[in-house]
């Protein structure tokens, strides 16, 4: 599928010759990588969207609240037409915009279909020296096997090494920059 030229041809002159086929399926190939996109995409077009839904909406009102309610005073015809016009072609982009998020919405539920849905708890770290504990508010999670236990417990002892090292590293630079300032207290 390609443009028609911009400007047409010279009367006599033969028409531009068609494009190679391999410019064809670069053509074809970019329009498929155009509708092929991914989901953090989807969800910024989505954010977007909410975005404009908001702005609209907070226009929407902002008409209503201007426009004057009929009630026995006069009104001009034409800017009642005009606003009433505003409203309505509000509303039509509101709805537009709706019709937009829901397919982007579709898109990215049928892009996250195979996925399998992580509990945000596991999600997040925690530190806790009893592993029972975990286990009650796991519930119906899958319990740990032994070997995953022994292993957790081996980067927490090694965590809890380096700690105990960075602490005393910590403490001896403290003690040398106070013996630092003390001389120079002393010297001056």
């Amino acid at each position: 599928m390609t443009t028609p030229p911009l400007v047409p041809p010279f009367v006599g002159q033969p028409p531009p010759p068609p494009p190679p086929p391999q410019q064809q399926q670069q053509q074809q190939q970019q329009a498929q990588a155009a509708r092929d996109v991914n989901t953090s995409s989807l969800c910024r077009i989505g954010q977007e969207t909410v975005q404009d839904i908001v702005l609209r909406t907070m226009e929407i009102f902002q008409l209503l609240r201007n426009m004057q309610l009929p009630n026995g005073v006069t009104y001009h015809t034409n800017t009642h037409q005009d606003r009433l016009g505003k409203l309505q072609e509000h509303l039509r982009m509101l709805s537009v915009l709706f019709r937009k998020l829901r397919l982007v919405y579709d898109k990215c539920n049928e892009n996250c279909a195979g996925l399998d849905p992580i509990p945000p708890e596991q999600l997040i770290p925690f530190v806790e020296d009893d592993g029972s504990k975990h286990e009650d508010r796991s519930g119906g999670q899958s319990h740990l096997t032994s070997e995953e236990r022994r292993e957790i417990l081996e980067v927490n002892k090694k965590l809890k090494q380096k700690n105990q090292q960075l602490k005393q590293i910590m403490d001896q630079l403290r003690n040398l920059i106070w013996e630092i300032n003390s001389m120079l207290a002393v010297r001056s």
